[in-house]
Order: structure tokens, then C-alpha cells, then sequence
């Protein structure tokens, strides 16, 4: 396609080398970046939007967000259950078509009970879609997923520079009008992204037998990678118990989300003698080093038993990340200062490495033909982390000082280290001892015209 040349020159600049996945792998960065630009434009004014076109006080509007980010929780099994069972591209073209009616209606709703549902909608779709993207991913990059996914993962954050720039220029008008603009910006880009979706081929799956057609008439084959039917003793991820295990500790590390949105940028303003400005720095620092760097740190995801010791250096990271937060409290302005830089930097290299991890290990985990309804259950890890996460960084670490970032660490450090004692015990079992009840999922033919 015509942005490809782009994406060579960025491989180049970058020094990443070619990108897995083939044309297809390469439209659905196109599509990330699409995507990410969008909701770019809309995430950095969502709340302003609420409170400045809407007209709801900022209580109703807390209270619309949390309710719509309850919502969005069921969308990660949801997606991954749907994608076991029909074509993962139909299933991501509807749900980039339903994110987009959702927020083009939201120009013409008024209203805390008109504005609940399309939130909620669109608060499922994003889960959904980022569950969906994932596996589309994991199939079409095959061994190289991890690699992949880093590539991936700059993207989005380009994606997300480039919408919150521009939405950062238009709120320096700060008319009604320009808020309308960002939201249909943010709609619109969904229907573009569908469009894209529309062009994918349907990558290979263990769930779908593909029936080849020739001019003299249906020859039945099967892709590469497909499997004609699930394998017995199929499992069911919520009746398998060492995986609901790993991925509630996943919930537990992904607290480092919060801990760089809400956690830091709180503690700054409030607790340290930090300039008040390094608050919205910390997102450039962030933004910055991943780019720059999680395509060199995807080599700690490479392969399920490196990921799972890659988790000691998760912890220790961990550690080290809300040590130097507590130590921003020195009365010193510049050695504040040097606290605060050093703990996004910290929080960011976490990000890095636990995200390949948990990206190679979330799948590597899943038998292959029930990977869509594992890596869903898997996607509520994320999910209830976001929920939490501000309550317990606000009520609890924030408030308890200094020790509580210190406790903080501890806990995450933990989870990282049982998680990989859990992950390689899973691994030294042979393949078939983590099957549980088998899953009724039948497999689908597909047509090839």
C-alpha cells in the first residue's frame, strides 16, 4: 500500500529488521496507527468534553467514565470467545464499525442516560479491539509475535503523540465547536479503520478449516496452521486454574499503568518540591523512551521460558521504580527532580520488558485451539487493573507516604516472582496436563473464492 515505503524508512531509521507478518501484518500497523491517532484526538479532551459540550458537572462525569469502564471489562472474553468461533477480521470490522457509531452518535446525544450507553459501547469496543488486535497479531507473526508486538507497540505510541498533539493545539481555541471536531475526528477514523480491516486476508487459526475454490469447483485444503478440529481435551480457561492464576497476577503488575498516569503525576504535585510541570513530562519521557526502545527489549519475550525469567528483572525493577518515587520527597529541588525523572524512566523500562513478557506468555500459555477465548479471559487483567488501580494508588500508596511506595514495589516485585514460578511449572508439564473439560467450540470452514 502507499504508506509502505514510510514504514521501510521508519524500519530503517529505527534499525528494526522486517517486519513479520507479510502485507497484512503491515496494513494492521497501518490500522494501529490510524486507530491510535484517533483516539488520540479524544482521550486527552474526553472528561473537558463531558463537562464544557455536555454540560454534566464533573461528578456525574466520573460517574459516566467509571460506569462505561465497567462495561468495557466484558469486552476482552467476549472478543476472544467471538474469535474462536467466526473469522477474527469480521468480528474486528464489526466492532471497529460499532466504535464508530458510537462515537458519531455522541454528537447528538445529551444527557447523563443518552450519554451511558454510547460510553459503554464504546468502552466495549476499545477492549474488544484491543483483544482482536492481539491475536491477529499473534497469528500472522507466528514465532516472530514477540518482535511483532514491539513494533506494534511503537506504533501505538506514535499514534498517541500524534492525536494528543493535535487535539493539545485545538483546546488552545477552546470552543465548542473544536471539541465536536476532536470527536468526529475520533469517530471517523474508526470507519477508516473498518475500511482497512475490510482489506485484510483472515490470518491462519487452529479453529477454521479453509475450503479452496478452483474453476473446477470447491477442493477442500486446509490453511497453513489449521487444524481441522480442536484437539481432545480441548481447554476452558475458566476452568483452568494455573492460567486464571497467571492472569490475576498479571492484574497485579499492571498496576504499574496507574502508577505512571495517576500515581506519579499526583505525587508530584502534591508530595515533592519537583517542578509541578514534570507532572505532563513524564508522559513525553514515557512516550519517548518506548519508541526508541521496545523493539531492542521484545528480546526478553522471545520465547515463552525467556519471558518467564525474564520476570526477575521485572521485579527488581519493580523495586527500584517506586524506591526512587519515594525518595522524591527530599526537601532538595533538584535531587526531586532527579527522583521523579528516574522513576518514569523505571516505570518505563517495566512497561517495556512486562509487556513483551506478558504479550508472549498470554498466548504461549493458551492451547492454540482456544487461544481466542484465553487471551480474552486474559484481557480482563488489564481491565480490572485500570479500575482499580486509581483507588488503591490514591487511597492507599499516595497516602500512606513514602511506604507506601515502598510496600507498593514489594507487592509488584512479588506477584512478578510467584507469577514466574507458576509459569514454569505450567511449562515443565507435558502439553496435555494443562487441558481441562473440553471447550464446544466446532470448527469453521471458511470459503476461499
Amino acid at each position: 500500500m502507499q504508506g509502505a515505503p514510510m514504514i521501510e524508512r521508519a524500519q530503517r531509521a529505527l534499525r528494526i529488521p522486517e517486519i513479520p507478518g507479510g502485507p497484512d501484518g503491515r496494513r494492521m500497523l497501518w490500522i494501529n496507527l490510524v486507530d491510535k491517532i484517533g483516539s488520540g484526538l479524544w482521550v486527552s479532551v474526553t472528561a473537558l468534553y463531558f463537562v464544557v459540550v455536555a454540560g454534566l458537572d464533573t461528578g456525574r462525569t466520573g460517574l459516566l467514565l467509571g460506569l462505561g469502564g465497567v462495561a468495557g471489562i466484558a469486552g476482552a472474553p467476549l472478543a476472544g470467545r467471538l474469535a474462536d468461533r467466526l473469522p477474527l477480521t469480521r468480528v474486528l470490522f464489526a466492532v471497529q464499525v460499532l466504535r464508530a457509531a458510537s462515537g458519531l452518535l455522541l454528537l447528538t446525544a445529551h444527557g447523563f442516560w443518552q450519554l451511558l450507553p454510547l460510553v459503554a459501547v464504546g468502552s466495549l469496543g476499545e477492549r474488544s479491539a484491543s483483544v482482536l488486535t492481539k491475536l491477529f497479531a499473534a497469528r500472522v507473526a507466528g514465532q516472530d509475535r514477540a518482535r511483532y508486538q514491539a513494533v506494534q507497540r511503537t506504533v501505538v505510541n506514535v499514534g498517541y503523540t500524534i492525536g494528543g498533539l493535535a487535539a493539545s493545539a485545538a483546546l488552545a481555541v477552546g470552543t465548542t465547536a473544536v471539541y465536536r471536531l476532536l470527536l468526529l475526528g475520533d469517530g471517523l477514523s474508526f470507519v477508516l479503520v473498518a475500511l482497512m480491516v475490510a482489506r485484510c486476508a483472515e490470518p491462519p487459526s487452529a479453529t477454521r478449516t479453509v475450503v479452496a475454490r478452483t474453476a473446477a469447483g470447491p477442493a477442500a485444503g486446509k490453511e497453513e496452521g489449521a487444524a481441522a478440529a480442536p484437539p481432545p481435551g480441548a481447554a476452558n480457561p475458566w476452568r483452568d486454574a494455573g492460567y486464571l492464576a497467571y492472569a490475576a497476577l498479571d492484574s497485579v503488575m499492571f498496576l504499574y499503568g496507574c502508577a505512571l498516569t495517576v500515581g506519579l503525576p499526583l505525587w508530584i504535585v502534591t508530595r515533592t518540591t519537583a517542578p509541578h510541570g514534570l507532572a505532563a513530562a513524564v508522559f513525553v519521557v514515557n512516550t519517548v523512551l518506548v519508541v526508541l526502545l521496545q523493539v531492542r527489549l521484545a528480546r526478553y519475550g522471545s520465547s515463552a521460558r525467556v519471558a518467564a525469567d525474564s520476570l526477575r528483572q521485572v521485579a527488581v525493577w519493580f523495586v527500584l521504580a517506586c524506591a526512587v518515587t519515594a525518595v522524591a520527597v527530599l526537601d532538595t529541588r533538584w535531587a526531586a527532580t532527579v527522583a521523579v525523572v528516574a522513576s518514569a524512566i523505571a516505570f518505563t523500562v517495566v512497561e517495556m520488558i512486562q509487556s513483551a513478557v506478558s504479550w508472549e506468555l498470554s498466548v504461549s500459555l493458551a492451547p492454540a485451539h482456544a487461544q481466542g477465548s484465553y487471551v480474552g479471559v486474559h484481557g480482563l487483567a488489564q481491565s480490572t487493573s485500570r479500575c482499580i488501580g486509581p483507588l488503591l494508588l490514591t487511597a492507599v500508596v499516595i497516602a500512606a507516604g513514602p511506604a507506601g511506595w515502598i510496600g507498593f514495589g514489594a507487592v509488584l516485585a512479588g506477584a512478578a516472582l510467584l507469577q514466574r514460578h507458576l509459569v514454569l511449572r505450567r511449562l515443565s508439564q507435558p502439553r496435555g496436563a494443562v487441558a481441562e473439560p473440553p471447550l464446544s467450540v466446532a470448527p469453521i470452514t471458511v470459503s476461499e473464492q
